[in-house]
């Protein structure tokens, strides 16, 4: 029975049958072709079962052939992610082959479909990416691979790596390359831009000889007169300050953007910028909220921190309620008692909505340094820049210039009241919310 489970016949073989059955109802007309259609269809079977001795020669699968996927113990978010399949021919003939890879459903493609040959006793490997947009649990299938000889009569199927689960995780791939970048110090190749320091902190780091171009209201004229040579005192970024992320999961964030929600971009800017901040030598924590608050993570710098973020990142769901901005504030009244930098990641879409949330912002930006992270709708913008060339274009455009307005002003309203602003790209999140991190470090300002 497992032979006729594995057993399939090519197209070659229907195209093949349908042939046989014109040639007979062609001989039928004239008899003399019967005896060579005969023939004919003899030599076919033949065929057909030398095909299948060569294929099924070995009872067993691992003495025939051999596959195997290959890919990351965990999958990142939004990010191209490497599946690779190795393929070891070991039929002493040449195979040609079909590989169909069961990937899981939240990818919603059924054409993973490859096509190879190999020689007797070679080795392959197939390469291609995935792109998940959604986190959580991942189930992938079997690789089935389907054998056939020269002949491409008949198909053996074979599956390997069966059932394999990966979890998504927000896109560490990302703050990888962001970490690699921080530490070469080219950030800038990416859009993150230098801000020249205004002033300096009063962290001294150091008494060193003086260079042309130093401050001399920093020279040490102790430290000089015991030279004989003019020495400056050094100073250095202030550290150990505390970096909270705090991220809505209301339904005003559910809105998707190129497969991927603004909460999911969110969350990827956080463990992102939680890596940066401590790479800087501050504190990261993480603060999550909807109609109830969600969960803390206080701002440490102790080994392991960073992994406990990502954790906490990875099971954050979308609630469709209305955010609790009250509960919001009170939670970081109670918790969060040192002043710090608080990244809103949030979305409104009017003024109205704003208007509603801006007494809690007003006195959370009394207590700490406040930034409303929100977005752009890149569709609105997009619609902008098209001409109108129809009255029905022409009412679209207008509404969607008044919603592009309200943005703008949501920002200057914000400015008003003393509290930092950020509007932004879905997809330029985590470059303009490191921009702004390092600015209002090198600024002093945390």
């Amino acid at each position: 029975m497992k032979i006729f489970r594995a057993l399939y016949v090519s197209v070659r073989v229907w195209l093949l049958l349908i042939g046989f059955v014109l040639l007979f109802v062609t001989a039928y007309v004239f008899p003399v072709l019967f005896p060579l259609v005969k023939l004919a269809l003899a030599v076919f079977v033949a065929l057909c079962l030398v095909d299948g001795v060569l294929l099924f020669r070995n009872a067993s699968e691992r003495a025939a052939f051999f596959a195997r996927r290959e890919l990351p113990d965990r999958l990142s978010n939004g990010d191209e992610n490497p599946v690779t399949i190795y393929l070891e021919n070991r039929y002493p003939f040449r195979t040609h082959l079909e590989i169909i890879d069961e990937i899981p459903f939240q990818f919603q493609k059924r054409d993973v479909l490859f096509t190879a040959t190999l020689n007797a006793h070679e080795t392959q490997t197939l390469r291609y990416e995935l792109r998940p947009t959604k986190r959580g649990e991942y189930h992938f299938g079997a690789v089935n691979v389907y054998a056939m000889t020269v002949l491409r009569l008949l198909k053996r199927r074979y599956q390997f790596s069966q059932d394999k689960q990966v979890a998504v995780f927000p896109s560490y791939l990302q703050m990888r390359q962001y970490e690699l970048l921080a530490i070469s110090n080219r950030l800038s190749e990416i859009g993150i831009k230098k801000v020249r320091r205004l002033g300096h902190s009063m962290e001294f780091e150091q008494v060193r000889a003086y260079s042309r171009g130093d401050d001399v209201r920093t020279i040490n004229w102790k430290a000089t007169a015991r030279r004989s040579d003019l020495m400056v005192n050094a100073f250095r970024d202030e550290k150990s300050q505390a970096i909270y992320c705090l991220v809505d999961k209301g339904r005003v964030m559910k809105s998707p953007f190129e497969g991927l929600s603004l909460l999911d971009y969110a969350i990827n800017a956080s463990l992102v910028l939680s890596n940066i901040a401590l790479l800087k030598q501050d504190r990261a924590g993480l603060l999550t909220f909807s109609d109830r608050m969600g969960q803390l993570v206080a701002a440490e710098r102790r080994p392991g921190h960073l992994q406990k973020i990502l954790e906490v990142l990875y099971r954050q769901k979308t609630r469709f309620l209305e955010s609790d901005y009250e509960t919001l504030y009170t939670t970081i009244r109670q918790h969060i008692r040192q002043r710090s930098l608080l990244l809103l990641f949030t979305n409104f879409e009017t003024v109205n909505a704003l208007h509603r949330q801006l007494p809690y912002l007003r006195r959370l930006a009394r207590e700490h340094l406040l930034i409303v992270v929100f977005f752009e709708n890149t569709e609105l913008k997009s619609l902008l820049n098209n001409p109108a060339t129809t009255t029905e274009e022409v009412y679209q455009k207008t509404i969607a210039e008044k919603f592009y307005y309200e943005k703008k002003q949501i920002v200057k309203e914000l400015q008003q009241y003393g509290i930092q602003a950020m509007l932004t790209a879905p997809q330029n999140l985590t470059a303009n919310t490191i921009n702004k991190y390092l600015e209002l470090k090198a600024r002093g300002m945390i």
